[in-house]
């Protein structure tokens, strides 16, 4: 069983995961934003195996290079981004400026792409490519769990008028493979609360499951 803590971090109030399985002395963490300072004293006494990021927008990479560095841990990150860390245009952070300076980090360690399997804290995650927010977005699923970066939120979607997005893959996305996984699947987003699969398909009121 996984044990999730989530850190909502900065004035985009983006969530970052700590993930822990069984040994409590490991863990992983999905997207680290901005002003990471609470996410960093939690993990002082951890090992962090990874950094996992949904995708590379400004506030959800803008802790990876402190944290990367301190802990010695890789990146992962889909392929289709592989240059947006290094690119304050791309990662967004040009676009802010009254919100964060320019940002830039190293390149990501690993790839993902969909189909893959990483294991991480003793289980293991399936990688989904759910485009639509951003051209490398992915969504992780490890049993009932969901991280969904900014794909699905509650009651709610990703933008898709930034660079690279594509409200047709959005929907894409959701319909054909979000909901697909069961109904009891816990999502956890990349701002807001947390949800499930079964009440977005009935309630979203941005894409309701296909027919």
């Amino acid at each position: 069983m996984l044990n999730i803590r989530t850190f909502n971090l900065g004035p985009m109030q983006t969530n970052a995961y700590l993930v822990q399985g069984e040994d409590t002395s490991k863990a992983f963490i999905i997207d680290p934003g901005m002003n990471p300072k609470p996410l960093v004293r939690a993990i002082e006494n951890l090992e962090i195996e990874a950094i996992v990021l949904t995708h590379a927008h400004f506030d959800h990479m803008a802790g990876v290079e402190e944290i990367r560095k301190w802990k010695g841990c890789p990146v992962y990150l889909h392929a289709a981004e592989a240059e947006w860390l290094e690119s304050p245009k791309w990662n967004g952070s040009l676009r802010w400026p009254d919100v964060t300076e320019p940002l830039m980090t190293g390149p990501a360690e690993y790839d993902l792409a969909g189909g893959q399997t990483l294991n991480l804290v003793g289980h293991t995650f399936k990688v989904f490519h759910t485009p639509g927010h951003s051209p490398g977005s992915v969504s992780l699923l490890s049993g009932k769990d969901l991280f969904a970066g900014d794909v699905l939120f509650r009651s709610g979607v990703g933008r898709t008028d930034l660079p690279g997005g594509s409200e047709r893959e959005l929907i894409d996305s959701i319909q054909n493979t979000l909901y697909t996984f069961d109904e009891d699947v816990v999502v956890y987003p990349g701002h807001g609360p947390k949800t499930t699969i079964g009440f977005e398909k009935q309630n979203n009121p941005y894409v309701r499951a296909s027919r």
